[in-house]
Order: structure tokens, then sequence, then C-alpha cells
């Protein structure tokens, strides 16, 4: 019997895989949705802006007026010391969360709500941020960044502005050592071993004349973890897809 392919190994959750949230510096999310968010402003400063492992994007550290402390991605065009606000009531300036029936269409925002007061799902990582399209009563239209148009709440707060670190990806790593350094810090298996290149035992894809896979990559639909791999769910395969 062959070792256990990846798929197996990492659905025991051991340390292999684990995320290394011991090195993160915090959750990204809005203020705790009160009474003074519904109707309301607090302000607050930026007193840091931090690198955290655990984001592709940095973080800024708001301390309020009521000494209450958050991390939220930070947007473009902040400094330590800037003054935000938080509320229903805030004004419309880059860097402050408000709800989105409180921002004017063709807005840009990011780390969007999904329901009010989850604190923030959509739209979160680097150089990213969506728009506000149009109000229709308590619906609130806006684009994602992958131009999916969705429909929220219009109670559900966002912060104006875009997530800083855009072009990201736009810088190369050259080095393979780069890259390690870069999958490690958050545990990530690097590098990946093609199943078309392992032997017959280590995977369903192995053996064969040539790195090829040698039958139908679509697996069965109620395949164990260890046959599940390939195309799952694949609406078209082939050279027409």
């Amino acid at each position: 019997m062959g070792k256990r392919i990846i798929t197996q190994r990492r659905g025991r959750g051991t340390s292999t895989y684990k995320s290394p949230s011991h090195r993160y510096k915090g959750q990204i999310k809005h203020r705790k949705y009160d009474d003074l968010e519904k109707t309301g402003v607090l302000f607050g400063k930026i007193v840091d802006l931090i690198h955290c492992p655990g984001h592709n994007a940095p973080l800024a550290a708001i301390e309020f007026e009521n000494k209450e402390k958050i991390l939220i991605s930070a947007p473009e065009k902040v400094k330590v010391n800037d003054v935000v606000a938080s509320g229903s009531a805030a004004p419309v300036q880059v860097g402050n969360t408000l709800p989105l029936k409180n921002i004017p269409e063709g807005t840009l925002v990011y780390n969007i709500e999904n329901i009010p007061g989850d604190g923030g799902k959509l739209v979160r990582s680097s150089g990213s941020a969506a728009r506000v399209l149009t109000k229709v009563g308590e619906k609130i239209t806006i684009m994602l960044p992958s131009k999916k148009v969705k429909v929220l709440n219009s109670n559900c707060r966002a912060t104006i502005g875009m997530v800083a670190g855009g072009g990201r990806k736009e810088k190369p790593f050259l080095k393979a050592g780069k890259k390690m350094h870069a999958m490690r810090a958050r545990n990530k298996l690097y590098p990946r071993t093609s199943g078309v290149a392992m032997n017959a035992v280590d995977h369903p894809f192995g053996s064969g004349r040539g790195r090829h896979v040698g039958k139908p990559k679509t697996a069965p639909r109620w395949a164990p973890p260890g046959r599940n791999v390939g195309l799952l769910k694949a609406k078209k395969t082939g050279r027409g897809k």
C-alpha cells in the first residue's frame, strides 16, 4: 500500500498543515455593532501600521476615544496619527467605516459585511476594492473585484477606500528560496510535487509512459479522500472547455 496523498494528510490536522496562528497579529474586523455604531459616530486614531504574516496587506491598529482597539486592513494613502471614524454618522472619507446606505453610489469600499454586525467578510486582500452601484430600498448592490454583482442589506458596514499593498503580485519572486520563505510564513506546503510525476502507489495519476493522467480527471461523485483528486464537479472537460 502506498503512502497517503496530500489531500488525506491535510485532513488529519497535524502541525505540517496547521496554520501558525500564534504568529498572527490579530483578527481584522469592524467595531462591535452597538447603539453608538447604529446611530452615532466614534473617532479614533491610527496608532501603528503592522506587517502580519497571516495577511497579504498591511494592517492598521486603531485606538478609539473610548480606548477600544481594533485592527483593520490599512487603506491606501493613510499614515500613523491619521484620524478615522466609525459609525452611521461618520463622514465619507478614506479609512472611515459606515453603513452601505450612507455611502454614495460609485464609492470604492472594502471589508464589507455579509450580515450587519459580522465584522466584515468580503474584499480584504491587498489592492482590492468593491464599488457601490445602486440603492433600492433596503438593498444595496455592489460590484466585487471579480465583477460579480452582489446584493446586500443596507445596514451592512464597509470601510471606504482601497486596500493597501496593490501590485504585490507584479513583483516576481526570482528565486526558489524567496518563494520558500513566503510559503513557510503561512505553513504552506512547498514545493508541491505534481501527481503525474509520482509512482502509481503514491497517487491515482502516477506512473505511465510520460507525464499524463491516463484516466478521466473527474473524480467519482462518492470517491473517498484518496481518490477525490482532479476536476471536482467539473461542468466541462476536454478541449472544448
